[in-house]
């Protein structure tokens, strides 16, 4: 079978967020915490904003997408009970960032987006707690809901492996679904799938083809058994509910392709015709491997980086 393991190392760095861009979004990310504490500072002293990096940057899954855009979710937190509505309160977040960038910053269902032009983007929730009472998250028009988006993060933790494999496989899923788009899952519910389906296999810390078909197999599975994606911490709800008829059979008829392709390519012989089937699913950010057939070593099991050593070695 061919090897490209390789070609998904080079696919890894090409989707990972640069040291650049990670400068940039912290340097906003810091600029936009100074305005919304001058703000409340000035317009409402009795609320004192915290703030806690979440999501996919702090459990180090984040992507570029092949657009170049990344983003990065950043909680703002009140330890009050708050007096008024959950709307009013994120209203106020807007207006604390208002005019921090050219764009103006979006009141979303659950965020106050704030839009860096074709280079990222800065969500931040609002949420409050007390006593020993769940995380309430502001939801625009609706209240307030429980939500915990720190547990979230410590669970992904509990999931993950000494080798950062799972890690890898979900950022290749998050850029699967990027590529293709058409209301594919969000990046949460590719995570816990991912994070499911690694505890159901041998994974192959060597071979990140072989894992990702693996895991790619075990989730059709479950999904064939039921079709849903339930939040393992607070609210515990399922990702999929609202899913109709049509973004449901997009997903899973995807899904059924690249599982497919992916069985075909890890046995596939020749590096190239192997490297065009992953490409199907990652788009040309996934490298074109080289057009020979691999030798008994590569057979065996053997991995070889480009200097004949294991491209995830420490």
């Amino acid at each position: 079978m061919a090897n490209c393991n390789i070609l998904f190392s080079k696919y890894h760095s090409q989707i990972s967020l640069t040291s650049s861009k990670t400068e940039r979004m912290k340097k906003s990310k810091n600029g936009l915490r100074q305005r919304i504490r001058a703000y409340f500072k000035e317009n409402h002293p009795d609320y004192h904003p915290k703030f806690y990096i979440q999501g996919s940057y702090k459990m180090k899954t984040s992507i570029r997408t092949k657009d170049d855009i990344c983003d990065l979710d950043d909680g703002v937190y009140f330890f009050r009970s708050p007096d008024v509505s959950a709307t009013t309160l994120q209203t106020w977040i807007k207006n604390a960032v208002d005019g921090y960038t050219s764009e103006n910053p979006e009141h979303r269902s659950k965020c106050i987006r704030n839009i860096f032009a074709n280079d990222y983007e800065i969500d931040i929730p609002v949420y409050y707690k007390i006593d020993d009472k769940e995380y309430q998250l502001a939801i625009k028009n609706t209240g307030w809901q429980d939500s915990d988006s720190k547990a979230i993060v410590n669970w992904f933790n509990e999931q993950k492996d000494n080798d950062g494999v799972l890690v890898r496989i979900v950022k290749y899923l998050k850029g699967w679904c990027d590529e293709k788009r058409n209301k594919m899952p969000n990046g949460l519910a590719m995570t816990i799938l991912a994070s499911n389906a690694m505890k159901k296999i041998s994974y192959n810390s060597e071979r990140d083809d072989i894992t990702l078909k693996d895991i790619l197999k075990e989730i059709q599975k479950e999904l064939d058994k039921e079709f849903a994606c339930e939040v393992p911490v607070t609210p515990f709800d399922n990702l999929f509910e609202n899913y109709d008829e049509k973004r449901k059979n997009n997903f899973l008829s995807c899904l059924s392709i690249f599982v497919s392709d992916a069985e075909e390519a890890v046995k596939e012989t020749n590096q190239l015709k192997a490297s065009k089937l992953w490409r199907k699913h990652l788009g040309d950010r996934f490298p074109e491997g080289e057009n020979k057939n691999e030798d008994m070593k590569q057979f065996a099991g053997i991995i070889t980086g480009a200097n004949g050593s294991n491209p995830w070695a420490k």
